[in-house]
């Protein structure tokens, strides 16, 4: 039986600044370094066969950390269907002033499973992309692979509804905790 283990992006230098990024090309803050480092510390005893990251930045550099010194000769493997939410027009923006600017909009823009920000993608439109990706990492993998596919916060919430068989609001509620690495069989 193959595996997926699961891992979201250190901390960017967004997230630090409370900035909604989305397809914004952030780096890893000092912080963001430290917890890829300590993903690559609980994996390093697993015998990892490949790994999957998107196209951004954080999650490359959070993959290349997380294998680090000890798996080598694993090559990773970017897929742009990985990308977080595209946030649109409010990419780049303070999302606690946004808060204050559209109290009304903001909880839908921020976690709505069907309702995107202007000029953005929801939840919805994120799983439509992300499942396709899924399934070819699963069609593509050995019986005895041990999978690492490190992505982004909402680009984790198709994979973890497939496995974990989430409702629409379920999926688009919660917060993934930093450093966390979840596990699939499959």
């Amino acid at each position: 039986m193959a595996k997926i283990l699961l891992i979201r992006h250190g901390q960017s230098l967004d997230n630090l600044n409370h900035i909604f990024t989305g397809w914004r090309d952030t780096d890893l803050s000092p912080d963001g370094i430290e917890e890829a480092k300590g993903i690559g510390e609980k994996l390093k005893d697993v015998a990892i066969t490949k790994a999957y990251c998107s196209d951004l930045i954080r999650s490359k550099h959070t993959t290349e950390y997380a294998l680090g010194n000890y798996h080598p000769n694993v090559s990773i493997i970017v897929d742009p269907r990985l990308r977080e939410r595209d946030y649109g027009e409010i990419a780049g923006k303070n999302k606690d002033e946004l808060a204050r600017e559209y109290p009304k909009e903001f909880p839908l823009w921020h976690r709505s499973f069907d309702v995107p920000p202007p000029g953005g993608e929801s939840i919805k439109d994120v799983e439509k992309r992300v499942l396709p990706a899924l399934h070819d990492i699963m069609s593509e993998a050995k019986p005895d692979d041990i999978i690492l596919i490190s992505c982004h916060g909402n680009s984790m919430r198709p994979i973890r509804r497939y496995f974990e068989h989430m409702s629409d609001e379920e999926m688009a509620s919660f917060d993934h905790t930093p450093g966390m690495i979840y596990e699939y069989s499959f």
